[in-house]
């Protein structure tokens, strides 16, 4: 099983605003990512919807989501703004020191155990980057057509140190399941916030 998925990116019910994934955000940034959570807040926009998305926006087609620093202070601000309140400065600063990108992505297969032990790398040119840790599901959930095909829908997660990549440069996420196999994103992290 091999897919190349060339990356489409979407967003649902907020705008997004552009430039690199910010390693180190500025005030601005932290100021706009706020705004965005408050804003998907007021139009009923699940916090989970603020992460940048990847991969196919059909369900049962492999797809994923970065968390970035910046995504991960919109959905605190969403989560906070859903009760009428604020993050703390605490709140805001564990988020932002976070040293790690976490990319999860959905895959399928064809039996319960088909994610143990997959991996994940982010490709850039002829880099490849490997993650401080990767988790997935030891037992795959019921797709929403089992007992048709795709049986099973499971997540890896990887999260990979910001001093590891550069977040300027086209990226190549890929994933292989640990029953064989491996699915790729190609991603442009220049337009990632």
């Amino acid at each position: 099983m091999r897919y190349l998925i060339l990356c489409t990116i979407f967003a649902v019910g907020v705008p997004h605003f552009s430039y690199a994934i910010e390693v180190n955000p500025t005030k601005e940034h932290v100021t706009r990512a706020l705004e965005q959570g408050k804003a998907a807040a007021e139009s009923k926009t699940p916090p989970s919807h603020l992460f940048w998305r990847f991969g196919s926006s059909e369900t049962l087609k492999p797809h994923g989501m970065l968390m970035t620093k910046l995504g991960g202070v919109a959905v605190l601000s969403a989560h906070f703004s859903f009760r009428s309140a604020r993050p703390t400065d605490e709140d805001m600063q564990r988020v932002l020191e976070d040293g790690f990108l976490q990319v999860s992505v959905t895959i399928f297969g064809s039996s319960t155990r088909f994610a143990v032990d997959s991996y994940m790398l982010l490709k850039q040119g002829e880099r490849l980057i490997k993650p401080a840790k990767v988790r997935s599901d030891a037992l795959a959930h019921r797709s929403a057509v089992w007992p048709n095909s795709p049986t099973f829908k499971a997540k890896v997660v990887a999260s990979f140190p910001y001093d590891g990549f550069d977040p300027l440069v086209p990226t190549t996420i890929s994933v292989f399941p640990g029953e064989g196999g491996e699915v790729h994103f190609d991603l442009d992290f220049s337009a990632i916030p």
